[in-house]
């Protein structure tokens, strides 16, 4: 192939890039707004004080202490679960919300209630923070104690919806931190594995 047709098929590659994007980012936006105009009186309240109490991770941090009480493999969990929230934190605060720098939605542009209003952090949109910590410790503390997976996976799946709901982050937002989460405990787990063996008599 020459040249000239390498760089006009790199060309229409990056346009088709370009116009994928461009749809992402309209139904991204259309998704806020559709969840924003959606009257919900009854759970607005609820969702924005589930989105408050996970703030700093707080709802796993008591999910965590509650488990360590118990010796054995509720304690494993509990650890697990934590190591994989310090991941997730430390990925998504010092490293994906410096790389991409994504606004913050503008709420009371897009009609958000004042009843679902949960105060804006000042850090970057992109990805949530709560959601990558809420979802990383679901996955590393049911790994290890299956019993309650289930249960610690619809908390996570209502605090990343809660992050919506309250007007301070895009559904995209949502999606990435979820995604970062998953990694986050996958890296406890692989490193829990390896001191376990690493460990005498492992």
């Amino acid at each position: 192939m020459s040249a000239a047709r390498k760089a006009g098929a790199a060309g229409a590659a990056g346009a088709a890039g370009a116009a994928v994007l461009r749809d992402l980012h309209a139904v991204d936006h259309a998704v806020y707004a559709a969840v924003a105009t959606t009257a919900t009186p009854a759970l607005d309240s609820m969702l924005r004080r589930l989105s408050r109490a996970a703030d700093h991770s707080k709802i796993s941090l008591g999910i965590a202490a509650a488990l360590a009480v118990f010796p054995g493999r509720p304690r494993r969990a509990a650890c697990t679960g934590m190591a994989a929230v310090a991941v997730a934190s430390a990925s998504t605060n010092l490293f994906a919300k410096k790389l991409v720098r994504r606004r913050r939605p503008d709420r009371e542009a897009a009609g958000v209630p004042p009843a679902r209003h949960v105060p804006t952090p000042a850090s970057a949109s992109f990805p949530s923070g709560h959601t990558a910590s809420a979802v990383a410790f679901a996955l590393g503390a049911g790994a290890v104690l299956p019993a309650a997976a289930g249960p610690l996976w619809i908390l996570a799946s209502a605090v990343a919806y809660s992050r919506i709901h309250t007007g301070v982050h895009y559904p995209g937002d949502v999606t990435a931190g979820a995604a970062l989460g998953v990694a986050s405990a996958v890296t406890a787990l692989a490193a829990g594995e390896v001191r376990r063996v690493a460990a005498p008599g492992g």
